[in-house]
């Protein structure tokens, strides 16, 4: 049953009202004003059937719960938490009166996830664009790739081979079949002669592990279609068996492999770092502003494509996403050889050609140096706003948490608007008081200053820029 949320905050008459308690000024409490609530009520109200069931939670609610959770950059156990000890929380969230109790259990937040689907995240997305109003209609965007690692370990054979003998041991307690052997004490032995694999000296023995160890995989496998009674080797039970023997069969330099067993999704991605080698998740495709750094586009890959033929589907997103079709795009050289998409100009770094004038290389160099803004974004979604490892599983899960991280920055970017007018103060100040050589102004006299005013004077500029 779908509980419908009030459309406008009226004041209680018997008790304390939670907003009366709070700052009005309150940066939470400003972008809850502006949001609009009533849109996501019509929006989600297809997904609950009236009078059917149990009540469910306010559609406000758990929108909210979204927010805050990418935002604050906490899992789903820990947003429920402090929502219940946090008032701010509880009023951006709409309640009027402080709650004593969490507001639902965890899983709850998984459940709309899935009941909303991609579909209702985008239109969350959308909402944290159209905030911004004429900032995000820019005609230029700068587009860069980056990867989406998945919650998996590091994928190994060994790790492959063992999790299905654990599996297929498990499926036989579960339909009580008397097996011959469990291989529980051998295989225990054989992950002791895996550790060190890469020593010179101990290269061999871990091989002859690894195949001792698909060995006991293909036979348990072989078992189990003998001894399973008709109706317990369902399609799903068939299905599983084939992706046991096929990553039992798959060699190191095979395209295509599995990497895990319950996100079969995941691709090999080398990005060329030093520190890291090899990633493993998804490739995902973000595009911002130009002078603005709103996230105006953001596509996860179900494959690991060239990064030139990622250009259709962020630009049609892009799109979709704001109303209006993108005039140029600012990639990097790993988008080389597109120059246009469906309208779409393309400008990639590169020498300057001998027809251009003075203006048009400035202008083509200001372009392409200010791309590189895209990359600090990136870097700000991983550390801030779980991008870092994706824990939603399934495509879907790496759709909603891309799409939710792009989000979450765009409503961070409306909220610093409010600590603006004191960085401002601060930056006037130094403008006034320190001089580019380091000097600066006191009781009449001028000072030699250890830092540099002109340093300064630089940085709290480049705060500012990234604040507007």
């Amino acid at each position: 049953m779908l509980t419908e949320s009030p459309e406008y905050h009226q004041t209680n008459l018997f008790g304390s009202d939670l907003l009366l308690q709070l700052d009005p000024k309150d940066p939470l409490i400003q972008l809850a004003a502006v949001i609009p609530w009533y849109e996501f009520d019509e929006a989600f109200a297809k997904y609950y059937t009236k009078n059917i069931g149990a009540p469910s939670k306010p559609i406000r609610l758990m929108v909210g719960l979204l927010m805050l959770k990418s935002l604050e950059n906490l899992s789903d156990e820990s947003i429920v938490i402090q929502w219940k000890r946090n008032a701010y929380y509880q009023a951006f969230c709409g309640m009027t009166e402080f709650q004593k109790a969490v507001p639902c259990h965890a899983t709850e937040l998984v459940h709309f996830r899935k009941r909303i689907g991609k579909e209702g995240i985008e239109k969350i997305f959308q909402m944290s664009i159209a905030l911004h109003g004429k900032a995000a209609l820019e005609n230029a965007v700068n587009i860069d790739t980056t990867v989406q690692e998945k919650n998996i370990t590091y994928p190994t054979d060994a790790k492959l081979a063992i999790k299905i003998i654990n599996r297929l041991n498990k499926l036989a307690k579960s339909e009580g079949i008397q097996q011959r052997r469990t291989f529980v004490k051998e295989v225990k032995n054989l992950r002791l002669d895996l550790r060190h694999f890469r020593h010179v000296k101990k290269r061999r023995k871990a091989k002859r592990a690894l195949k001792r160890l698909r060995t006991i995989a293909n036979v348990l496998i072989r078992e189990l279609r003998r001894e399973l009674p008709v109706e317990a080797m369902t399609e799903d039970c068939e299905k599983d068996f084939g992706l046991y023997e096929r990553v039992l069969a798959q060699q190191p330099k095979d395209k295509n492999k599995i990497y895990s067993l319950h996100e079969q999704q995941v691709y090999c991605i080398a990005k060329g770092k030093d520190h890291v080698q090899y990633e493993y998740g998804n490739k995902i495709s973000i595009a911002s502003t130009a002078k603005s750094n709103i996230i105006v586009g953001a596509v996860s890959h179900a494959k690991n494509i060239f990064d030139g033929h990622t250009l259709p589907e962020v630009l049609e997103h892009i799109e979709v996403s704001r109303g209006k079709a993108v005039l140029q795009a600012v990639c990097d050289r790993g988008y080389r050889g597109v120059r246009e998409v469906n309208g779409t100009e393309i400008i990639l770094p590169k020498k300057a050609l001998k027809r251009d004038n003075r203006y048009q290389r400035d202008k083509k160099r200001k372009q392409c140096r200010r791309r590189a803004a895209i990359e600090p974004i990136i870097g700000h979604l991983k550390s801030d706003f779980r991008l870092s490892r994706n824990f939603l599983k399934g495509e879907v899960g790496d759709e909603i948490n891309v799409l939710m991280a792009a989000a979450a920055w765009n409503l961070k970017k409306w909220l610093n608007h409010f600590f603006a007018p004191v960085f401002y103060w601060i930056f006037t100040q130094f403008r006034d008081v320190f001089t580019p050589s380091g000097r600066y102004v006191t009781g009449g006299r001028t000072q030699t200053c250890g830092i540099s005013g002109l340093g300064i004077y630089k940085t709290l500029q480049c705060w500012m820029l990234n604040l507007f």
